[in-house]
This record gives C-alpha cells, structure tokens and sequence, in this order.
C-alpha cells in the first residue's frame, strides 16, 4: 500500500485525488492547500490541511500539483522528508525540485473540474533520478492507468508542447468559431459534427494527409474573402499565419 499526500487543489489536484481514491493499493495520507474552501470538496475523502507544510503527515510519496513558479519554492520545504516528492507538470524540469529524492509524474490529458475523465486511457509519463523511485512512479501510474511511459524532461517538454499545439490552440479557435456564430445567430452545433470528424480521421491517417482547405488548395479568393469578414485585427493575424504555414507546407503539390 502506497501512502499519498496531494499538494494542491486545482483541477489535476481534483482529478489525480478521484482516481488514486478509487485505487485498491494506494492510501490518501492527506490533501494540502491554502485555500480552505476548495480543501472543503476533499473532506469528506480524506484528511486536509492549509497549515504549514511542516505539518504535514509522513508519506511515500507528495504530489505537487500545483503552479509551475511554485514547485522549487514548495519542495524546498519539503526536501528533509524521506519520501518522494514528484511535481506534475509537463513544462518544468526535474531538477526544479529540490531534495535528495525527486521525480516527476505527469498524466497528459487536459483536466477541468466536473468533467470526468477515464483515466486507465490517460498516458502517465514518469521519470526519477534513481531506479528504485522510477519502478515507484511506474507502479503509482498502473495503479490507476494503462499507459505508463518513461520519458526524460527533454522530451516531456518537447511533449507539453506538441499537447499546447494540438489541445489548448484548437480550442481556442473553438471558441473565435463559436463567438462568430453566435454573432451571426448560426447554432454551433451545426459545426460540431465536422470537429468530431476532424479528430476522428487521424485514427487512421496522419495529419498531413487527412489536412483539407482553402490554405492547402491555394483558394486565394476564398481566404481573401474569409480575411474580409473578419473583423478583429488578431483574427485577422491568426487567420493569415495559419493560412501561410499551411500553405506553405503544400504549395509543393500544387
């Protein structure tokens, strides 16, 4: 049985709590968090805290899944304690924890609180400095995830990248798509059957070959118009850069 101490409230704090209290091998020692109306949603799972971090109980290993800025500061607290401290993030680098154990353990997904996600789908990428703490995250991850991979800070950050590419910019551009229907009194939904599409071709082509549009095809006339109608200098700008790397990358088969 693994003890765990959640450092964190937010929305992956939330999320990692759900799943490691549904696991049958690991034990919630504690939740910490400085605000003490979010630590009321863990209370009745679980102890709590918003005391000092010396406070906190003993366990195998402390979860900080908080800001990115605060995981040296927060570690640093915690560096005389026996047990593994990991921090979640995608972007920051192992060496930013301070103590003599350290890993890291990030699930790559996107996490907003209320929205349930399964997560034995979700990959788990782990890494530690020593072997005995690597084979430590690897049976955390399995404990509640199919997925579980070693991957070094190079690559994760090179990862955390490709997921703010591929998961934070899209929806993004959700929202300026629905923001011009809306203005325009057109449902939504009507393009949510298209998006689904969208993502559900690169189950079996790649993106390069499943790309359609107006960019690839070279329509100058049809982006021209597009361009016209927006009316958001940033629009605008987003509009052309995208338009340009695609087309960019194609204009060799045209």
């Amino acid at each position: 049985m693994l003890s765990i101490t959640i450092l964190g409230t937010g929305n992956l704090a939330t999320h990692l709590f759900q799943a490691f209290n549904n696991a049958k091998n690991i034990e919630i020692q504690q939740v910490y968090g400085r605000n003490k109306k979010a630590l009321k949603a863990f209370e009745a799972h679980g102890t709590t805290t918003s005391f000092s971090l010396k406070d906190l109980l003993p366990s195998d290993i402390y979860v900080l899944s908080i800001s990115d800025d605060s995981i040296s500061e927060v570690s640093k607290s915690l560096s005389k304690r026996e047990g593994l401290i990991v921090h979640t993030s995608g972007a920051v680098s192992l060496t930013a924890i301070k103590g003599d154990r350290k890993g890291v353990f990030y699930p790559l997904q996107t996490f907003t609180k209320g929205k349930k996600v399964d997560f034995t789908e979700i990959p788990i990428c782990v890494e530690a400095e020593n072997k005995n703490d690597l084979q430590l995250l690897q049976s955390l991850g399995r404990s509640i995830s199919q997925i579980v991979c070693e991957i070094s800070t190079e690559q994760r950050q090179k990862l955390h990248l490709s997921a703010v590419l591929v998961n934070n910019f899209p929806n993004h551009l959700f929202h300026l798509a629905q923001s011009i229907c809306d203005e325009n009194n057109i449902p939504f939904s009507l393009l949510k059957p298209l998006i689904f599409e969208t993502v559900n071709k690169i189950r079996h082509l790649s993106p390069e070959e499943a790309q359609t549009g107006p960019a690839k095809r070279d329509d100058i006339m049809t982006m021209q118009r597009h361009m016209d109608q927006l009316q958001d200098p940033l629009q605008k700008k987003i509009y052309q850069l995208l338009s340009e790397s695609i087309k960019a990358h194609y204009e060799k088969e045209l």
